[in-house]
């Protein structure tokens, strides 16, 4: 599926981003700019069941598929949030960006132990407003609530239920395909630290951004950049 993109910035370095589960390329709205005033032309996509994109069927397999359909081969960067850390990493092999970074990725979204049930996301996006959503991201500003209320609007919840393949199919990197860093959360409630020091040992830089919550680019954007230094 072709998906829907934003853009930022023009020239010949590119950087790609993906979005995480329930949210859209809107999310990017400072990181994107951002990226362009330092020599970026900057594509956000709109992965399928979200934003702009076409609905379907939903599963990891046809996320990554979607990516490679739409993106250039060959990116001087590619960011992944969450959903969309784990949809690069099984695409990076097709993309193959000059370097990756995975914020906070989604290889143990739903871990069977847990008990993890996929449905919360759509109860959580039926039941949203905006005090709601300030209430759980208290570091976020006003604007980013207000594209958090629009992108669940849009949200097709049935891409949720593709979580459930991912349940069995998760699991951390055999290794890094490109130089790629992981951010984490500060806790990462998907990254124990022997997950980070696995990831470390498989060739993985990993970096903490202290105090962050999940979404470090919405909840610490100062030192969602500064984490990034070398990298972009």
């Amino acid at each position: 599926m072709k998906l829907n993109i934003r853009e930022w910035g023009t020239g010949d370095r590119i950087a790609l981003l993906v979005h995480g589960i329930m949210s859209d390329s809107r999310t990017w709205r400072r990181v994107g700019p951002a990226l362009a005033e330092r020599g970026y032309r900057v594509i956000a996509v709109d992965l399928r069941g979200h934003g702009g994109s076409g609905r379907g069927e939903y599963s990891p397999g046809l996320f990554a598929e979607d990516l490679v359909e739409t993106l250039p081969v060959g990116a001087e960067l590619a960011i992944g949030h969450s959903l969309g850390g784990l949809t690069l990493s099984r695409a990076v092999d097709r993309l193959l960006p000059r370097r990756a970074v995975y914020s906070d990725p989604a290889w143990h979204f739903a871990r069977p132990e847990e008990g993890f049930d996929p449905a919360v996301f759509v109860q959580f996006a039926a039941a949203a407003t905006h005090d709601t959503i300030a209430g759980m991201n208290p570091r976020w500003e006003e604007a980013d609530i207000q594209v958090e209320l629009e992108t669940l609007a849009v949200w097709d919840g049935a891409t949720a239920l593709g979580l459930s393949a991912l349940a069995e199919q998760a699991g951390l990197p055999a290794g890094a395909v490109v130089p790629s860093l992981v951010q984490a959360a500060d806790p990462s409630f998907l990254l124990s630290p022997a997950d980070q020091e696995t990831l470390r040992e498989r060739g993985f830089e990993v970096r903490t951004v202290t105090g962050a919550g999940h979404t470090i680019h919405r909840d610490d954007f100062d030192g969602f950049m500064g984490s990034l230094e070398g990298w972009i």
